[in-house]
């Protein structure tokens, strides 16, 4: 199984199949994009753990991914690749939201290692765990049992499995058509609010003790955070 999918932006050919191929090698999954127009189709289309972007692109540059990305509420983390002279566009990077940035050239065991180092900061569970936890809230796949500052929450299945995605992807946005896709196996355009109703279920049974970890981002879908 893939470590996780990562997205690499490049317009350089021999430079982006270069990168493909190391991060196969180190176990990850390769989503390929020529610009940050492309990536932002990607995106949309998949969800993904990290964006590699180079900073100097046409169309859509690796700034304006970045901002973009921001702009929507996704805080998919993001490494830059700059060049030598790029302190400026590293800086506006840095404050934009970017996670990281790599100076070219660059050797493929350094970025494997940044890429690494990203992840375990900005992922609080491993895609192979089988508890995770979110501020006061704990979540267990094996027993299908959910504790909240270790009292037993009852949650219905659906409830659970909702509840299961958002704690997967904390800190994220997931839009509402991933999770009616991925919760309901609603794949198609639709006006059902089910995603809504269930969303009020877990609040009323988890938005206690000064926690309100379940937030909204109007038309675009939830997110949940732990507290600062």
């Amino acid at each position: 199984m893939a470590l996780g999918k990562i997205l690499v932006v490049e317009d350089e050919d021999p430079l982006r199949e270069m990168l493909s191929d190391a991060l196969t090698i180190a176990q990850y999954e390769p989503v390929l994009a020529v610009d940050g127009a492309e990536a932002l189709i990607k995106l949309r289309e998949s969800r993904i753990d990290l964006v590699v972007a180079d900073i100097n692109m046409p169309n859509v540059s690796g700034l304006e991914l970045l901002a973009r990305m921001r702009e929507n509420y996704d805080q998919t983390p993001v490494i830059l690749l700059t060049a030598q002279t790029d302190r400026h566009d590293v800086t506006s990077g840095l404050k934009s939201g970017a996670d990281d940035y790599i100076k070219k050239p660059f050797g493929l065991e350094e970025l494997i290692l940044r890429i690494q180092a990203v992840l375990r900061r900005t992922q609080s569970v491993l895609p192979d765990s089988r508890v995770i936890s979110c501020g006061p809230i704990v979540l267990n796949r094996d027993t299908y049992v959910v504790t909240f500052n270790s009292q037993v929450v009852v949650l219905s299945p659906t409830e659970f499995k909702l509840l299961d995605l958002l704690m997967t992807n904390q800190g994220k946005v997931v839009r509402k058509a991933d999770l009616l896709a991925d919760v309901w196996d609603i794949d198609f355009a639709t006006s059902t609010n089910v995603v809504d109703t269930y969303i009020s279920y877990l609040r009323k049974k988890l938005h206690k003790d000064g926690f309100e970890g379940i937030r909204t981002i109007r038309g675009i879908g939830f997110q949940i955070e732990a507290p600062a």
